[in-house]
This record gives structure tokens, sequence and C-alpha cells, in this order.
């Protein structure tokens, strides 16, 4: 069965990711404050040059991603941030040793997001998750780092849990986590750059295909499986580099 997400058109998708880059960016700035209310659609299309339903689905992203709250209407308004879960002193530097034990924290936490996930996702949630799908993809390409891409799957995949303690954790841990943020490719896999991060985006297209279709414990597995893979590769690599850099 075809699910909503799937007739969004590439284009379609570009637009809305303009459109969440644009607005995210002015709240993370300040141009609009926690309480603020976001322009109303007209304005947004006028500035943009956008469609109101590429509006509307760009709204549905921030809102998904916590950002904002859309007050039937009244309009779209900023969210303030939330405090961290729980008082955890924030990483300054890692070895690589923190990163494979950070891992092994990640797999038994991001298992269960991935099924909660699938139990949960909106349309939204799937649609940003795509978005970091396509992201990763054209940096493959594009011969840039993908590290943003990938943590942004893995934190929609948090916020499709609908539990901010999930969130809170991932945001704390960072990107650091990633292991191509501590070691180069070459490292990590002796095999083309393009080849190891196609592998990577294929076991996250696993991840996602088992959310959308709301098979919560295909997700679980899938989820294990490329944490697992990660940790193992970072262990290998480790072993001919030095641990205290």
């Amino acid at each position: 069965m075809t699910t909503p997400y799937q007739y969004t058109t590439h284009n379609k998708r570009s637009l809305a990711q303009q459109v969440v880059d644009d607005l995210s960016d002015k709240i993370r700035t300040g141009v609009y404050k926690s309480g603020e209310k976001l322009p109303t659609e007209p304005e947004v299309m006028a500035e943009m040059g956008v469609s109101r339903t590429v509006v509307r689905e760009a709204m549905s992203h921030l809102q998904a991603s916590g950002l904002v709250e859309t007050r039937h209407g009244i309009g779209s308004f900023v969210l303030p941030p939330q405090p961290p879960a729980f008082p955890l002193d924030p990483v300054s530097e890692l070895t690589l040793r923190d990163v494979i034990a950070m891992l092994e924290l990640r797999i038994s936490l991001e298992t269960e997001a991935a099924s909660l996930a699938a139990e949960r996702r909106t349309d939204a949630h799937l649609q940003n998750m795509q978005m970091a799908l396509d992201r990763f993809e054209k940096e493959i390409q594009k011969n840039e780092s993908t590290i943003d891409a990938d943590f942004q799957f893995h934190l929609q995949i948090a916020l499709a849990t609908g539990n901010r303690y999930f969130e809170d954790i991932l945001h704390h841990l960072g990107t650091a986590t990633i292991p191509r943020a501590r070691l180069t490719i070459a490292q990590l896999l002796p095999s083309s750059s393009n080849e190891y991060l196609s592998r990577t985006n294929r076991e996250h297209k696993l991840i996602f295909d088992a959310i959308a279709r709301k098979d919560a414990v295909a997700a679980r597995a899938a989820m294990r499986k490329h944490l697992v893979d990660s940790k193992e590769r970072l262990r290998m690599a480790s072993q001919d580099a030095p641990l205290e850099k």
C-alpha cells in the first residue's frame, strides 16, 4: 500500500525544505523569538515565492521538529527551547573509546526509539526522515560531509517517538557519536568513500522503510544491525588508531 509521503515530489520536498531551512535559521538566530508569532501563510508565500501547500508542508515539518506550534485560527508560534531532561555536563573532547562506549548506549537506546517511531510516527515525521536521506545522498554525490545529515536522520526518529527524553539524549550526545567524526572513511573501510557512505544510507533506508510501514519489530532489528555494524567498524579501525586522540 502506498503511503502519503510517497506522493510527495522531489521538487515539492526541495521547496518545502527551503522554507524549513529559512524559518529554522531565523528561529535559531533569534530573528523570531520564543513565543513570537511567525509570518502568516500569505506572507511566507510572497517572501519565498512558493504555494500555500508548500508552506503548510514546511510548517508540519517545523511542528514535527518541535520548533513551532500552530494554533488553529490564530497562527504558528515559536516554541521555547526544551531544557535537557537531565543535567549532563557537555562532552568537550571525545576519545575513540568514548565514541565506542556511546555507540553501545545508542544500540540500546535507538533500537527502542526505532520501534516506538514505527508505532507513533506521523506523515510529517516520515517526510523529515526522507529529507535527511535525500540530503545524505546529495552530499555523497557532491563529496561533501554527510555527518549532519546522518545525525538528522537519527534525530528525526527520536522525535517520532513522541518522547522528549530520546531527543534530549541524542542532542546531548551530538554528531560526535557519528564514527566519521572521529576517523576518516579510509580508516573505517578499505574501499571507496562512496561505497561506504552509500552502504550507510542503504542501512538508513531499511530503517526508514520499516518505520514507514509501521513494522516495529523490523525497525528495531534494522536499527540494531546498523549501529552494531557501525560499532564493529569503529572498533576494528581503532585498533590501528591512537585511542587518546
